[in-house]
């Protein structure tokens, strides 16, 4: 069983690509590795940093976890804030970071194009944060997606060099979770790409019905199919897609049968895509509902996730510590 590490910001909520994507196979890894998920509200403040209310998102996004699933029995779900130890080790590794191979990182660039008024430290050295996250548990493995293998590789480096300057074999270089196969990939509405919170084309697992059948109808299409082109056009395949994870598969099969005779309305396809989403997230939503009202669940839900996830901190640190040579008088 391999310490596996993942983590989520507060500032973005859980959407069908991220359920049917990685949530689900969180599902499957709690069962098999030993999983830390957790809710990254350091990170958070170096795209947010006066957030407008910081722990009202950190508990809706607690919620949704538990909500899709993540069992706080099975795995370690924790509250990054709640690590004392994450901010100590993130000290000491950037003490051997340099500037250089920060500044030359692509998600640092990317940020300081997209907030050229606010290039603060913590975008800077967020890969070292990133790491901290990571090898505090000695995790061997992580599941990012391409935007953040970069900064994996650079917890790899760091992790390698801490060992190298103090001639220890301490700790382990992390590689990608890789899901293979077994990773679905959930289209966004706007007829490209994949759905997300930025790209304004996703539909959360707390979005209210009304908004949901909205932004449904709303979704591209093209002009329609003809006997002369049967290609099915990347927009309307988007929409197969997602009709294939939410719907009956009579219901999918049917709609594309009318679409091999030329006979589709893409106004009843999307009537029916809203409805069968409607009815896949409302029991979540309202288990989400339920969670949020039960303050003294959620409160006993991180405070169970900080004492275990402490309890690998606090070792790692200790001796790392040592290490270094640390001393007490």
């Amino acid at each position: 069983m391999e310490t596996v590490v993942s983590g989520i910001r507060p500032t973005g909520n859980l959407h069908l690509g991220n359920y049917f994507g990685a949530i689900k196979n969180f599902l499957k890894m709690q069962e098999e590795q030993n999983c830390y998920f957790f809710i990254a509200d350091y990170h958070s403040l170096t795209t947010h940093p006066t957030p407008e209310n910081l722990h009202e998102s950190v508990k809706q996004v607690l919620a949704e976890y538990l909500a899709a699933g993540i069992d706080p029995e099975k795995s370690t779900i924790y509250i990054q804030s709640d690590l004392p130890e994450i901010a100590e080790l993130y000290l000491l590794l950037n003490m051997n970071a340099y500037i250089g191979e920060l500044e030359r990182t692509t998600s640092f660039k990317d940020k300081i194009r997209a907030q050229p008024d606010n290039v603060n430290a913590g975008l800077l050295t967020y890969p070292v944060l990133m790491a901290a996250d990571i090898i505090v548990h000695k995790a061997k493995k992580v599941p990012v997606g391409k935007d953040q293998e970069q900064n994996l590789e650079m917890t790899r480096k760091f992790a390698r060099r801490f060992n190298h300057i103090y001639k220890v074999d301490y700790f382990p270089e992390p590689t990608t979770f890789n899901f293979g196969e077994d990773l679905i990939k959930i289209p966004g509405l706007d007829g490209s790409g994949k759905m997300g919170k930025s790209e304004g084309n996703g539909i959360f697992l707390f979005e209210d019905p009304a908004s949901i059948k909205k932004k449904v109808m709303r979704a591209v299409t093209d002009s329609g199919p003809s006997a002369m082109n049967q290609t099915v056009s990347e927009s309307v395949q988007n929409l197969f897609d997602i009709m294939k994870q939410v719907s009956t598969p009579d219901t999918l099969d049917f709609f594309k049968e009318k679409y091999a005779s030329c006979d589709i309305r893409y106004g009843d396809l999307k009537k029916q895509l809203a409805e069968d989403i409607i009815n896949f997230t409302t029991p979540i939503r309202e288990k989400i509902e339920d969670i949020k009202a039960n303050d003294a669940y959620l409160s006993k839900v991180a405070q169970m996730g900080a004492e275990k996830a402490r309890e690998s901190a606090v070792k790692t640190i200790k001796e790392v510590r040592e290490i270094i040579g640390f001393r007490k008088f």
